[in-house]
């Protein structure tokens, strides 16, 4: 099989690019970024190239299957209409070239971050992202296209995807010696290791699968929770200036993106994942404590 991978040098690219490459059913990988990657492998060739181009058409000529991980997550100082362009025209104009090509096998990495709030939801379950978090609504965006355009692409909804390659955002986040006050009993969020997620992309390009899956380790956990594992003696610190110091931040130097993600902590959001294991076969590998565990090491203040 040959696979066309969008944003292979993405965080999560680099997680998924081994496993790919050692996948005895895939033989090769065409891989498009607008930044270089230091994976090398016989199997994967890297081209510099951006999703919005022409040249896309041509680079997956021949491809069996697309996998499509680019998109901008945080969006530092760039403006808001650059970010939709590249997410949602983007993705289009990605996805319009695969169908052009004859790609038969297409997945798309969403997000939970669709669904906004809730508690076990189910992929049926009503999409309301953020109000201000534009990674969201973005994602909201295109699985409302390819849901209408390409019901049969997959649409994977990993939630936070933490492991060694994850975004260096999260490990901020969670290696800090505070954690913001939060009413009791605290919302509850979950996560997602980067090797299931791996697998499960792995899957959706080898099995017959279709529409959307969530993706999660079973059970949920507090961002106080989170926090205290790596710092017995965390401090918290008011919500509000929490947001404050992050609009700041973001403000003068672009620092985390658009500060609205932060309201996501303020509420619970916890995905059932039985569809996963339906259609996929995907049972996670690990559980909450080790997925937080490989980006946090236990220490006091």
């Amino acid at each position: 099989m040959r696979i066309f991978l969008s944003g292979s040098a993405s965080h999560l690219a680099q997680a998924l690019l081994p496993r790919l490459c050692a996948h005895p059913g895939i033989g090769t990988v065409i891989g498009i970024d607008l930044q270089a990657t230091a994976f090398a492998h016989p199997k994967f060739t890297p081209h510099i190239a951006d999703i919005r181009g022409p040249e896309v058409a041509r680079l997956m000529q021949g491809c069996d299957a697309l996998a499509h991980l680019a998109f901008v997550v945080l969006r530092g100082k760039m403006p808001a209409e650059a970010m939709h362009d590249i997410n949602v025209k983007g993705t289009l104009n990605l996805f319009n070239a695969a169908c052009q090509a004859g790609i038969a096998r297409l997945v798309h990495l969403s997000s939970a971050a669709v669904y906004g709030h809730g508690e076990n939801l189910r992929e049926t379950a009503d999409l309301c992202p953020l109000p201000g978090f534009l990674y969201g609504q973005h994602k909201v965006q295109v699985e409302a296209w390819l849901a209408r355009e390409l019901p049969d692409a997959v649409r994977l909804r990993p939630h936070i995807i933490l492991g060694p390659q994850c975004q260096p955002l999260l490990l901020k986040i969670l290696r800090q010696p505070c954690y913001v006050t939060l009413a009791e009993p605290q919302p509850l969020l979950q996560c997602v290791h980067e090797d299931d997620v791996a697998d499960a992309i792995i899957a959706s390009l080898l099995l017959p699968a279709s529409g959307p899956i969530n993706l999660a380790t079973p059970g949920g956990y507090s961002l106080k929770q989170a926090i205290t594992q790596g710092h017995a003696g965390a401090m918290p610190i008011p919500f509000g200036a929490a947001k404050f110091a992050l609009n700041l931040a973001w403000r003068r130097s672009g620092f985390g993106g658009e500060p609205a993600w932060l309201d996501g902590v303020k509420q619970t959001l916890t995905l059932d994942c039985g569809r996963a294991q339906q259609v996929l076969g995907w049972q996670p590998q690990y559980d909450a404590q080790a997925t937080l565990a490989s980006v946090i090491k236990p220490r006091l203040l």
